[in-house]
């Protein structure tokens, strides 16, 4: 298993864009990533997002650090987070809930199945 690196976050072109699965009313955001699945059960990637909202249904336990962009995530049992760039972010597995992206996203992020 080698090194995983992504040079130049802010600023990396990335590879697939497509509409969020489960979009909660308009505008529909679009999510845009390129990551590394490993052959360990771990993911990587830089990942954006355009302003919209959304039901996760990521089930994997996630790291996420942000990079650009202002959100909230609100998890079905607990408070709303406001996230900002700089924000660092560990979402345990199963953590379900809306995101509500304001100005358009862009993290890099680790999930771990």
């Amino acid at each position: 298993m080698g090194i995983t690196q992504f040079k130049n976050t802010a600023a990396l072109e990335l590879e697939e864009s497509n509409p969020v699965a489960v979009p909660l009313g308009t505008p529909v955001a679009v999510a845009s990533t390129t990551s590394v699945e490993r052959d360990d059960g771990v993911e990587t990637g830089v990942w954006e997002c355009t302003p919209g909202r959304w039901r996760r249904q990521i089930v994997a336990q996630e790291f996420c650090h942000f990079i650009q962009g202002r959100c909230t995530f609100t998890p079905d049992v607990g408070e709303t987070l406001y996230i900002e760039a700089g924000d660092a972010l560990m979402l345990p597995a199963n953590s379900l809930g809306i995101w509500d992206i304001q100005e358009t996203v862009r993290k890099t992020y680790v999930l771990i199945f």
